[in-house]
């Protein structure tokens, strides 16, 4: 009877725990959209040390070369989720797309820049001459920015709307005579040609340039708790790159199709959040800075009206 009695109450005890804790269900399938760009490193280390499976996704990396490809196709319900420039969440959320920033995953410094040759000094040379740039990418919101600061704008230009992955070899070649451009771009066009240098960075303005996570709002509200495994992915994958930063950056180089010597100075020019920094900044700092991104924005027209941002950023996921 004693025996009898142990086994129903340890089934009980079980039955208990059990309801307790979830059961896997299978993989969650994710598509993501991304570009190549450094900043969106920790997804590639993730994909390459199989992080996604762990935490039961299986999640396709989708990389687009121009920011309006992966707009369009995040905009399209194409994508669950997408890596965008801070400014392009806000015109995609202004312009009715349903979408949630979960993670600031980086602010670029050295990693966004104006490239032009050694007779250009400051912005203010610019008036009157060829720069390329991609439209609505984070270079248009750079060279609005830098112009306005000196009390010009696109009109003082001549402006030469290009792939930002093709700016920097319109310089080279001669083509234009300012880019701007972000890195790997960079490296590549200083190393190309020595005369070739900085003229303005995004570092003039902290946080101007980032770059954030979006979900759909579809997947935020159908299955938070994929959202919240995507976000323990992005964590390890940085805990991998701050012990293994060797490795980690010989991924990313590989993934952006460029040489570790190409990027050797790029990773400085950047800096990743983690899920901690995201707890204390995206609630908080973010939330000035991302304000002043819309203003920015506005400003130089890329948005009509500033959206409400606080229905915008969803730190709920980070707890």
């Amino acid at each position: 009877m004693r025996a009898l009695r142990f086994a129903i109450t340890t089934l009980v005890v079980l039955l208990v725990l059990s309801a307790c804790v979830p059961i896997p269900t299978g993989q969650v399938k994710l598509r993501i959209g991304t570009q190549p760009w450094i900043g969106y490193g920790p997804w590639w280390i993730a994909k390459e040390k199989g992080l996604f499976a762990k935490h039961g996704l299986e999640v396709e990396l989708v990389d687009f070369v121009q920011d309006t490809e992966v707009n369009a196709a995040f905009a399209s319900g194409e994508m669950d989720a997408a890596n965008l420039a801070t400014h392009t969440a806000i015109k995609l959320f202004a312009n009715g797309v349903d979408l949630r920033v979960v993670l600031l995953e980086d602010a670029s410094y050295e990693a966004d820049a104006i490239l032009a040759g050694a007779e250009i000094q400051t912005i203010p040379d610019l008036r009157g001459k060829a720069v390329a740039y991609e439209e609505g990418s984070t270079s248009d919101l750079l060279l609005n920015y830098a112009l306005a600061q000196h009390g010009m704008s696109l009109a003082d230009i001549k402006p030469v709307p290009m792939p930002a992955s093709d700016a920097g070899s319109a310089l080279i070649a001669g083509q234009v005579e300012v880019a701007v451009t972000y890195e790997p771009y960079i490296s590549a066009a200083l190393a190309e040609k020595p005369e070739v240098h900085l003229l303005y960075t995004a570092s003039e303005r902290p946080g101007l340039i980032s770059d954030v996570l979006v979900v759909s709002g579809k997947l935020a509200t159908q299955n938070p708790d994929a959202v919240r495994r995507l976000l323990k992915v992005w964590d390890e994958a940085m805990a991998f790159y701050k012990s293994n930063p060797e490795e980690a950056k010989t991924i990313i180089a590989n993934a952006v199709g460029s040489s570790m010597e190409e990027l050797a100075t790029a990773f400085d020019g950047v800096r990743f959040y983690d899920l901690n920094d995201n707890r204390t900044s995206l609630a908080s700092d973010f939330a000035a800075t991302i304000q002043d991104v819309a203003n920015v924005s506005q400003s130089i027209g890329l948005i009509e009206a500033i959206p409400d941002l606080q229905a915008m950023v969803d730190g709920s996921f980070l707890r």
